[in-house]
C-alpha cells in the first residue's frame, strides 16, 4: 500500500527534495502578505484607497522582479540569484516593518516584491537542471505541493502571531524564514550546468521568448487562464459571502479544500499522466476546460453544493493545467535563454495578478456575479481555443 503511495515520489533527485524543503520553509513563513491589507488598515490606519495603491505597487514590483530575475538567471546562473534573492528579501522584511509613511511604504513594498520575485524564474530553471526529462513534471508538482503546504500553514501561524504577539512579529518571522531558505540553498545545492558566457547569451537572443511566436501564443493563453484563476482569491470569496450567505469559517473551509485536494491527488495524477506520454498541451487544454465548467456551475443555483462542485472543478483544472503548462515552458526554453523564457511564463501570472482581481471585482459590482461567471467561462474557453490553435501550429 505504502509503495503505491510513495511510487510517484520515487526517482526525484536529492536537489529537487532540497528545493521543495526550501519552498516549504519559505512559503510557511509567508505571513505578511495574507495580512497586509489588515496591517495597513488596523495597524497603520491607511484608508481603503491607500491600501489599494500599496497592493498595486506589490503587483508592479512582482512584475519587475520576475523580468529582472530571468535576465539575472541567464547572466549569473540560477544558483546565485536564488540565494541572493532570499537573503536580500529577508533583510527587506526586517527593514520594512519600521516604515509607516504612505509613499515610503509604497516604495518599500515595490522593493520587497522586486527583490523577492527575482527568485521565481530561477526556481524553474533550477528544476530543469536538477530533473530528468521523464520526471520533470513530477519535480514541478513536488514544488507545487511544498508551496501549497507552506501557504496553508503560513496564514494560520500568522494569525496566532498577531493574536499573541503583534503584526510586527510577522515581518521578523517572514525575514528569518527567507534567510533560512537562502542558507539551505548555499549549503546543500549548487549550479550543475555551466553559466553561458556573453557570446553564447548573445547568440541565444535570436531564440528569445519575445521572438518565439508559438511561445507568445502560449503566453497569451496562460494570461487568460491566470486572469480567471485569480478570481478564486478575490471575487469568489465575495460571492460566497454575499450570494450564498456563508460565514468566514465556511468560506475558509471551501478555500482550504483546494489545497487539500492538491495535496492528496496532484502527484498521483501527474505521475499517471506523465507515464501516459500525452502531449502537455492536450492536458493543459483539458484542465482549462474544467475551469470553464467551474464557473458555469455557479450559475445553476445558489445551493452551496454547486460552490463545492465549482471548487473541485477549479482545483482539478489547476492540477492538470499548471504543472504541464510549466513543463511545456521548460521544454520550449531549451531554444534560448532559459531564465528569460521562465520569467516570461511567470510574468503571465504577474500580469493576471495585477489585472484579474480588480477587473473581476469591478465587473461583478456593475453587472452582478452571474454575468461575471459567464465572462470568466468565456475567457477560459478563449484560452482553450488559443491552445488548440497553438497545438495545430506545432503539429
Amino acid at each position: 500500500m505504502f509503495d503505491k503511495i510513495l511510487a510517484p515520489y520515487k526517482g526525484l533527485s536529492r536537489e529537487v527534495w532540497f528545493m521543495a524543503l526550501t519552498m516549504l520553509i519559505n512559503r510557511a513563513g509567508a505571513m505578511v502578505i495574507p495580512f497586509l491589507s489588515l496591517y495597513l488598515t488596523n495597524y497603520l490606519g491607511f484608508s481603503a484607497g491607500q491600501v489599494g495603491w500599496v497592493l498595486s505597487f506589490y503587483g508592479f514590483g512582482s512584475l519587475a522582479g520576475v523580468f529582472l530575475g530571468g535576465k539575472l538567471a541567464d547572466k549569473l546562473g540560477y544558483y546565485k540569484v536564488m540565494y541572493f534573492s532570499l537573503l536580500a528579501t529577508g533583510l527587506v522584511f526586517f527593514t520594512i516593518q519600521f516604515i509607516t509613511e504612505f509613499y515610503t511604504l509604497c516604495l518599500g513594498i515595490f522593493t520587497l516584491t522586486l527583490v523577492a520575485d527575482t527568485f521565481r524564474p530561477s526556481v524553474w530553471v533550477a528544476l530543469d537542471d536538477y530533473s530528468l526529462p521523464e520526471n520533470r513534471t513530477r519535480s514541478v508538482t513536488l514544488i507545487r505541493l511544498a508551496i501549497n503546504l507552506g501557504f496553508s500553514a503560513g496564514p494560520a501561524l500568522g494569525g496566532l502571531l498577531i493574536m499573541f504577539l503583534s503584526y510586527r512579529s510577522l515581518f521578523w518571522v517572514d525575514g528569518i524564514t527567507c534567510v533560512i531558505a537562502g542558507l539551505i540553498i548555499i549549503f546543500f545545492l549548487k549550479q550543475k550546468t555551466r553559466v553561458k558566457n556573453k557570446s553564447e547569451r548573445d547568440q541565444a537572443v535570436n531564440a528569445s521568448p519575445y521572438k518565439d511566436v508559438n511561445y507568445l501564443i502560449f503566453w497569451l493563453a496562460m494570461f487568460f487562464i491566470g486572469f480567471t484563476f485569480m478570481q478564486f482569491f478575490s471575487t469568489l470569496p465575495l460571492y460566497y459571502s454575499q450570494s450564498l450567505k456563508l460565514e468566514e469559517g465556511e468560506i475558509g473551509l471551501l478555500l482550504a479544500m483546494n489545497g487539500l485536494l492538491i495535496f492528496v491527488f496532484e502527484m498521483p495524477f501527474v505521475n499517471a499522466l506523465e507515464k501516459s506520454k500525452l502531449d502537455s498541451l492536450k492536458i493543459v487544454i483539458g484542465g482549462t476546460f474544467l475551469l470553464v465548467l467551474s464557473f458555469l456551475v455557479l450559475n445553476i443555483g445558489t445551493w452551496v453544493g454547486w460552490a463545492i462542485v465549482g471548487v473541485v472543478l477549479i482545483t482539478f483544472g489547476e492540477m492538470f493545467g499548471f504543472p504541464f503548462s510549466n513543463a511545456y515552458a521548460l521544454d520550449r526554453s531549451k531554444r534560448g535563454n532559459q531564465g528569460s523564457y521562465m520569467a516570461m511564463y511567470s510574468m503571465s501570472f504577474s500580469m493576471a495578478h495585477i489585472l484579474g482581481p480588480n477587473a473581476g471585482m469591478q465587473f461583478s459590482a456593475k453587472f452582478g456575479f452571474e454575468a461575471t461567471w459567464y465572462l470568466m467561462a468565456f475567457i477560459c474557453l478563449l484560452a482553450c481555443m488559443v491552445l488548440l490553435w497553438l497545438q495545430k501550429k506545432e503539429a
